[in-house]
């Protein structure tokens, strides 16, 4: 996937979202999406990065408990074939859920057809 690709699949999913935070001072209703590539994993080849493996990190933040809108959010990673590993919490500073989706992703350039 191109990060183009990843930030669609994002938006598809048809609720308020924000790479990494939403800025200071935004008061963001739930049920709303964080993003953000935790770090890499990269595939190493002849002493350079030869693919990038990235690791996404998709939280997931709603006020109750909401079946419908993980399912959603599962729905759009399988779509694209990517497997991935959730976890939950429950946010008391915040009065809100977390459920926290990690997946391993092979970045493709923009040009590339695979």
């Amino acid at each position: 996937m191109t990060y183009i690709e990843v930030a669609s699949m994002i938006d598809n999913i048809g609720i308020s979202y924000a790479y990494y935070q939403f800025p200071e001072g935004t008061d963001q209703a739930c049920p709303f999406i964080c993003f953000y590539y935790a770090y890499d994993n990269d595939f190493l080849a002849e002493n350079i990065n030869y693919q990038p493996i990235r690791t996404l990190i998709v939280e997931l933040y709603t006020d109750i408990k909401d079946f419908s809108i993980e399912q959603t959010v599962e729905e759009a990673l399988n779509s694209h074939k990517l497997v991935y590993s959730r976890d939950e919490n429950y946010l008391d500073s915040e009065k809100m859920n977390m459920v926290t989706y990690t997946c391993q992703i092979v970045i493709t350039k923009e040009n590339d057809n695979g």
